[in-house]
């Protein structure tokens, strides 16, 4: 059991005081579930553990592409967390939950002008600039507007996070950021500063995520601050701040390690003071962006179980009424989870089967090996632990598969924060054929 899940007298799993199947019932399955008081208590651990380097300035913010909707960006707001954007789609849907623009942080490799315009628009806090095209067409925008934009350099420190390749950034063969062994970091530090309408205010790098131990963090830092020294000699540079990205891990199944919040924390303000000491630099502001490990834990996907197919001597499959469409992350790139049949939560989880999505695709298989009770059948409701990042943010129709509701959770409470969609919104875009010519 994670977070406020317990298991009732009769059987059923229980989040946040609400029982799973009754959850399902009034709301209908695949359905996303989120415990938010675990995610205040992930977003106070951040907190805290800042706030214990009294004098230190920092900043956290919410990585919204781990799982974007008004709900959830109105909740981050509540507790005074700056947010991570990544697209105009992103920034708009912050702009409608009220979000206040000026903690709001734009990332991206290929930003529209569009995008650019939003932001300038709504008066953000900064934007974090990519490469040189980009450099190049935020300076024309805010000229033509004539307006300043705060701006960080994302740079590449040449460090390999211990993740899936998929999710490593930080290496130098990236699509993201100003390589710094290169030179291309340093002629970008020059080129902003030379920017009339651009104030660069520091440095961002990200090496990855669902990353387990510290040193990675640890080398990015200490390489970013010898260049920040050299660029203080060279160009009277000096990095007011450093955000050192997200990709702080959790825990999806037994073989996950994560460390507390407080170790990665501890770790990047004690090497960031020792940097500065050691080349007589000023102690920036120090960023971060999780973005995962504030909402994946909190979250559990529902199904209704179908069909069942038993292959002697090979494999049982359990099929649901999700997978792929909903979940992405295993047939992308092999990420594991852990259910339990949470209709039958007390019994014990005495059979080995596969999970099996309705997507029509072999490799709809949401996990390989889980262990549900031999009771298991056509109707239960099955629970898929941690889908909180990434489940519903990466969501797709394909199939033609409405995405499902999302649910948020409390004290016994629950509230329907996405509502389910229907046949006709799929189709809503839809336009009708119209004949360019006719031929005989």
């Amino acid at each position: 059991m994670r977070g406020t899940q317990t298991i009732s007298a009769s059987g059923h799993l229980v989040i946040g005081g609400v029982d799973t199947v009754e959850l399902a019932r009034e709301y209908g399955t695949p359905l996303y579930v989120y415990d938010t008081a675990l995610i205040k208590e992930r977003i106070n651990q951040y907190k805290e553990a800042f706030a214990a380097y009294n004098g230190m300035d920092w900043q956290v913010a919410y990585a919204s592409k781990a799982f974007s909707t008004i709900a959830i960006l109105q909740l981050v707001n509540e507790f005074g967390l700056s947010l991570d954007v990544v697209s105009g789609g992103e920034l708009y849907t912050a702009l409608k939950a009220g979000f206040p623009a000026g903690r709001i942080h734009f990332h991206g490799n290929n930003k529209s002008d569009d995008e650019l315009i939003l932001a300038l628009d709504a008066n953000i806090g900064n934007v974090i600039v990519d490469n040189f095209y980009e450099l190049e067409r935020l300076e024309d925008l805010c000229a033509a507007k004539g307006r300043e934009m705060e701006i960080l350099l994302r740079v590449t420190p040449g460090v390999e996070a211990h993740t899936h390749e998929f999710i490593m950034t930080g290496h130098d063969d990236t699509k993201f950021g100003f390589n710094l062994d290169n030179g291309m970091a340093d002629q970008a530090v020059q080129l902003a500063l030379k920017a009339p309408h651009l104030i660069l205010k520091g440095i961002h790098c990200h090496i990855g995520s669902q990353i387990f131990e510290t040193e990675g963090f640890v080398r990015a830092i200490r390489v970013i601050f010898s260049y920040a020294e050299k660029w203080k000699r060279s160009f009277d540079f000096s990095m007011q701040v450093l955000n050192v990205g997200g990709g702080f891990g959790i825990r999806y199944t037994e073989e996950d390690h994560p460390l507390p919040v407080k170790n990665y924390i501890d770790s990047i303000v004690a090497v960031v003071t020792e940097e500065c000491k050691a080349r007589a630099l000023s102690v920036p502001a120090v960023w971060i962006e999780p973005g995962r490990s504030i909402v994946g834990e909190s979250g559990t996907t529902l199904y209704t179980v179908g069909a069942l197919k038993d292959i002697p001597g090979i494999r049982k499959y359990v099929s649901v009424d999700g997978g792929m469409a909903d979940n992405i992350r295993p047939a992308l790139y092999q990420a594991h989870y852990e259910a339990l049949c949470a209709s039958r939560a007390n019994e014990p989880a005495d059979q080995s089967v596969a999970i099996a999505g309705k997507c029509c695709e072999n490799g709809d298989v949401l996990i390989k090996k889980a262990n549900l009770p031999e009771s298991c059948r056509a109707g239960d409701i099955l629970a898929v632990l941690c889908t909180g990042a990434y489940g519903y943010s990466m969501a797709s129709h394909y199939n033609r598969l409405p995405n499902p509701a999302v649910v948020f959770v409390e004290n016994g409470e629950s509230q329907l924060v996405v509502r389910r969609e229907s046949y006709d919104d799929l189709i809503r875009m839809d336009q009708p054929l119209k004949m360019f010519s006719s031929h005989e």
